[in-house]
Formats: structure tokens, sequence, C-alpha cells
């Protein structure tokens, strides 16, 4: 389980800071104030995230590209820490970052996890969404 927390945080960190030089901006700020608020007052998150923002910024301008892996590494552990502080905020991070988690375009993603253990595995493994035609493997 704190490897799939590790990952929303790490999503979330990579969305946020995305968002920090986007149109979105003024919206994801408010939203990911509320989320890392849990319930409490959003200013002063809004302060940090403006802060960090315009770093980002500032930053980008002297083209200093570590300042972004430093901001993102910041709010990544701060979102870390809200979930790891409240189960329930999982659930409500990635339905946060669905709505506005920009989204590839021409259609939708699907994930696919296989999982193989036990015996040696001595044949061939297709991975995919759909397959179709019928497929032959010689050997």
């Amino acid at each position: 389980m704190e490897a799939e927390l590790a990952a929303l945080a790490a999503s979330g960190a990579t969305v946020l800071v995305g968002h920090m030089v986007s149109d979105a901006w003024a919206q994801t700020r408010e939203r990911m104030a509320r989320f890392l608020a849990r319930g409490g007052d959003t200013d002063g998150v809004d302060e940090e995230l403006d802060a960090s923002r315009e770093e980002l910024v500032a930053a980008r301008d002297g083209e200093d590209p570590d300042v972004a892996a430093d901001i993102e590494d910041e709010w990544r552990l701060r979102m870390r820490r809200a979930l790891r502080a409240d189960p329930a905020a999982a659930q409500e991070l990635r339905v946060l970052l669905a709505e506005i988690a920009p989204r590839p375009e021409g259609g939708s993603t699907v994930t696919i996890n296989n999982n193989f253990s036990g015996d040696s595995q001595n044949s061939q493994v297709i991975q995919g969404q759909s397959v179709s035609g019928g497929l032959t493997f010689h050997g």
C-alpha cells in the first residue's frame, strides 16, 4: 500500500507543478489547496502554492531545471504526508487528478497489470487491450 500511496503522491505533484505554469493554475491551486488543507484554512496553503509557482516561473526564466525538480519533490512529500495521515485522502486525490490531469488526445487510456509468479514461463506472453484476427506463434 505504501508504494501505491507514493506513486499517487508523485502523480499529484507532477500534475500540480505542470499546472503551475498553465492557464489552469487558478482552478488547480484552489482545488489542491482544499485537498492539502484537509478541511482547515486554505490561506496558508494558497500562499505556499503561489510562492512555489513564482519560484518555478523564475527558475524557468533563468533556465534552472533543478528548481522545478525540487519544487515537485516538496509537494510530493507534502501529498504523501496527507495520504498517510488520512486514508480517505487517496480516493479524494485520485478523483481530483482524474478531473484536472491532462488527458491524451484521441481517446481514453487503459492500464493493464499482469503478474507472473511460480514456475518459469517458457512461452510467449501477449499484453494488450484487444487482440483480434487470431495469433500464431511458431517456436
